[in-house]
């Protein structure tokens, strides 16, 4: 009996509607793409030397792509063509956004249907959604095809022109990217604030206050002397200096000297009430949640990456608590808002619920594609203890989020009532030397608040994080007390007087709330894709994570810097939003995507900024001329010192050639002329003098290389007229357990003497113990085996190490390590799944398939089910590709240039005719 085929993209998405839909059904997935442009290498022989072969794409002939069904998704195209032979009818319920409606079009071109073709849309999974969506297909939105396949070829045509650049003039192997490239100037740009920031010193005086002995103490901190502003972190610039319009209201600065003579004198002295002033204010809840602001939240909240949080909402949403997770609109249906109110009133208070439904207008810049807000699913909303049970830990807590931005967005406004009280009273008109004297005495005012709730409203339920804002206020404790019942006039005993001394500090840096936040403001990329985003330019080597904080690395810093002096229109921040406007046009017919790539990348025809790109991308790589490497990776320090990035990382040199690695912990605004000097100092060419071999004769020195720490002998000068020996002095690297400052000579010599002779076996082989690339070892003629630990080179004994060759030989070196990590059964495997520490970092393993953990999440933050689903896409792609090399002939061959036709089905390339709609 003939089934209706619902093809969907990822499986657990097929599974959820599975239930909903009955025997008539069959729901199957097609894991994301089924294809995509090939890398130029990977085209049919015909075409590499045709207009397809740079990139896949046929620039001069309205960009047509060549497409490919990849080699991992084959056999799933055979599957699904077997299931649609099979149906009397297809329905593509693939995500209503340009990356789903994209998937629809791949699919439709492939499978080429003979049965009606649905489009089915719906933006979370319920059975009421489900159910809607099946009563109310639409036709495919081309519009939206055109806006991916343009937005596709413009991210190939960018990386493929730039990277080549990059890896010329800076490393191999790095990249270049529309959107990556701009954040990672971001970072950069920050970082470049930081180090240029000059710090400025500051004084002020708070004192503890109380009305009687029986209420409690409050904190004020000094405003003015003698009628003039004391100055606070925020009145000064980067330069340390007070701002201009500081300096126009009086601002003056206090010195250390004034500030500690006030507190002593403040000591035993009383206050008086100035003002008093109290005011209410109404705080409003926060809208509704949106990818962007999602991402910031959990961030903040949660310590999510944004990675994290996109992965944890994909699942939530797949198994039907949440709505659409990749939305710009803050918009709530009537049916949510509806249950929203309900579960308020219900849960809290139905005072906390307005009459009226609060509506919240988009805010995004450049928003998009109209979805309803990220919301708990269905027409009633679950509570969090009605799914704790069903959940993970971290699709709890994000789960739980959600629910509680979106009760709190239908609640009504918090109340709450501000106490401002200015006290005052005289001080000596000489105690404060940073003003002129006055005779007599003069007055100082002192200021406090605090603020209390006095009606809680939408707090009853969530209140919204903030990111760590540049702030240059002390971290004091005033402004959120409950200040007593005070009256104008009244006498206020002074507890206790303290100076505190400041020093500005620098801009904060990006966390990934505050990056996502950024990229959204300059309307820079989609919020979908900022995950990606931020996991390229860490995986890439360009961002690393110091706590919460982003930090650029040098390598970022030469890449910036190369594209800035040289194309800047790919990192100006209002060009590429202006990019992001112009593929929205695409996306609504208003632009024709052919027409708007080549003005981009030809120099002709629609195109936006011109004046930054005037000739086109294509025409400004390729008249670029001749660009000093050297001079793109240096950065001047002092006159003298020069850091340079180079083929093993960063360096710095003097002017006489001398040089001195810089470690990686040490960040670039840390990087001070007084830090270089100490860099040279530790690498120094003598190094540090440990004492002379007993033996030779020779004097043993520790020092800092390239590839770290070690200790070496100094051979002797030939005298005059002798040649230089060729014999190499003795090195030794120092174990990872010792330290270059307290390495002792017992232990040099030591070190130089590896490889240590053991013993010898029964079968006459010499066993040694040594040290390797990959850790310490055993070696027995040609068999090697694993070491535990360094010490163990020196310490193992002959029948210790026969103990370890009696034992069955591991997979690679030697003895296994124990794992850093151990997790449950994979669902799929059946096999217990754990992280081991690998040659090239750690790895997940269930003893068949291995996949490295990526260098953008920490091994202290991977969680069972992440370590599943890496296992899990890492069995999708199937085994890696084998390199094959074919032997290069002189004999000169010609062939005659063939190119791909639009019409080919073969090997999948995109048809000259108009896309089609799906058919009703």
């Amino acid at each position: 009996m003939a089934k209706k085929l619902v093809i969907v993209e990822s499986p657990a998405k097929a599974r959820t509607i599975g239930t909903y839909l009955g025997d008539d059904f069959e729901v199957e997935a097609s894991v994301g793409h089924i294809r995509d442009l090939p890398q130029p290498s990977e085209l049919p022989a015909n075409m590499k030397k045709g207009p397809y072969g740079k990139f896949a794409v046929d620039v001069e002939n309205g960009f047509t792509p060549y497409y490919v069904v990849d080699s991992d998704k084959k056999k799933k195209v055979t599957e699904l063509k077997r299931l649609l032979k099979e149906a009397d009818e297809l329905y593509l319920a693939t995500d209503e956004d340009r990356e789903g409606e994209a998937i629809a079009w791949h699919l439709l071109e492939v499978l080429k249907p003979k049965v009606p073709v649905k489009r089915m849309v719906f933006h979370e999974i319920t059975p009421e959604a489900i159910s809607r969506a099946l009563a109310n297909p639409r036709d495919l939105d081309t519009n939206l095809v055109d806006a991916q396949e343009t937005r596709r070829i413009l991210d190939r045509l960018v990386g493929y022109e730039v990277s080549p650049l990059l890896w010329r003039k800076v490393r191999a192997g790095l990249s270049a990217g529309r959107v990556q490239s701009v954040a990672t100037r971001l970072v950069v740009d920050r970082e470049r604030a930081r180090m240029a920031h000059i710090s400025a010193n500051y004084w002020d005086v708070t004192a503890h206050v109380e009305k009687d002995p029986k209420s409690p103490v409050f904190t004020a901190q000094i405003r003015t002397v003698n009628g003039q502003r004391v100055a606070a972190g925020r009145d000064y610039n980067d330069q340390g200096k007070l701002t201009p319009s500081a300096t126009k209201r009086g601002t003056f600065t206090l010195k250390e000297a004034s500030a500690r003579g006030l507190a002593e004198y403040l000591g035993d002295q009383k206050f008086t009430v100035a003002d008093l002033e109290k005011k209410e204010t109404k705080r409003h809840p926060a809208p509704p949640f949106t990818t962007s602001t999602l991402q910031q939240e959990a961030s903040r909240k949660l310590r999510m990456s944004a990675r994290d949080t996109m992965r944890t909402a994909q699942s939530l949403y797949e198994n039907g608590y949440i709505t659409y997770m990749r939305t710009d609109s803050t918009d709530l249906s009537s049916e949510a808002v509806t249950a929203a109110r309900k579960q308020a009133a219900e849960l809290y208070d139905p005072r906390y619920v307005p009459e009226k439904p609060n509506r919240y207008g988009k805010k995004a810049k450049g928003a998009q594609e109209a979805h309803e807000a990220i919301r708990p699913a269905g027409d009633n909303f679950r509570t969090p203890d009605q799914v704790r049970s069903q959940l993970t830990p971290s699709q709890f807590a994000l789960y739980d989020l959600i629910w509680k931005r979106t009760l709190a967005s239908q609640m009504t406004s918090a109340i709450l009532e501000t106490a401002t009280v200015t006290l005052e009273t005289q001080v000596p008109g000489d105690l404060v030397s940073d003003l002129e004297k006055t005779s007599g005495t003069m007055p100082v005012t002192f200021g406090a608040s605090g603020t209390i709730i006095k009606f809680k409203g939408f707090l009853a339920v969530y209140e919204e994080g903030r990111d760590e804002e540049e702030s240059n206020e002390p971290q004091a404790s005033f402004g959120s007390e409950r200040l007593p019942d005070l009256k104008v006039g009244q006498d206020l005993l002074i507890k206790e007087a303290k100076a505190d001394g400041h020093d500005t500090t620098p801009p904060a840096r990006f966390t990934e709330a505050s990056l996502v936040k950024q990229l959204e403001e300059l309307g820079i990329g989609r919020p979908s894709t900022y995950a990606a985003t931020i996991s390229v330019i860490m995986d890439r080597g360009y961002v690393m994570r110091r706590g919460q904080a982003l930090v650029p690395s040098w390598l970022a810093f030469s890449v910036t810097r190369l594209l800035e002096d040289n194309l800047g229109g790919l990192v100006d921040y209002d060009f590429t939003a202006q990019m992001e406007q112009d593929l929205d046009q695409i996306a609504s017919g208003e632009l024709n995507g052919a027409n708007w790539l080549a003005g981009i990348y030809l120099g002709e025809g629609e195109s936006v900024r011109n004046d930054l790109l005037p000739g086109g991308l294509r025409k400004e790589v390729e008249e670029l001329g001749d660009i000093d490497a050297r001079a793109v990776n240096s950065l001047e320090i002092t006159p003298d010192i020069t850091l340079r990035v180079g083929r093993y990382g960063p360096y710095l040199e003097k002017a006489d050639g001398t040089r001195a690695s810089v470690p990686d912990d040490v960040a670039p605004d840390e990087l001070t002329a007084e830090k270089a000097v100490e860099l040279f100092e530790a690498s120094a060419d003598d190094g540090r003098e440990l004492g002379t071999d007993p033996e030779t004769g020779h004097v043993i020195v520790a020092k800092n290389g390239r590839y770290g720490p070690y200790v070496t002998e100094v051979l002797p000068e030939p005298a005059e007229g002798e040649k230089k020996s060729k014999v190499k002095p003795r090195t030794g690297s120092l174990f990872k357990t010792m330290d270059l400052a307290t390495v002792t000579l017992e232990q040099a010599l030591a070190l130089m003497s590896l490889p240590r002779e053991v013993g010898t076996a029964p079968d006459g082989e010499v066993v040694t113990a040594q040290n390797g690339r990959f850790g310490p070892y055993l070696k027995k003629g040609t068999d090697s085996r694993s070491l535990t630990s360094e010490d163990q080179i020196f310490d193992i004994t002959l029948e210790e190490a026969l103990a370890i060759y009696a034992q069955p030989k591991t997979r690679g070196r030697g003895t296994a390590k124990p794992p850093l990590k151990s997790f449950g059964e994979d669902p799929v495997s059946g096999k217990p799944v754990v992280v081991k520490d690998g040659r090239f970092g750690p790895y997940i393993t269930d003893g068949t398939t291995n996949v490295t953990v990526p260098r953008a999440e920490s091994l202290e933050d991977l969680t069972e089910e992440r370590a599943f689903e890496l296992l899990a896409e890492k069995r999708a792609k199937g085994p890696a590709k084998k390199k094959t090399t074919t032997r290069k002939t002189t004999k000169k061959t010609t062939a005659k240039k063939t190119t791909a036709t639009k019409s080919s089905t073969k090997a999948g390339t995109k048809t000259a005719a108009k896309k089609t709609a799906a058919k009703k």
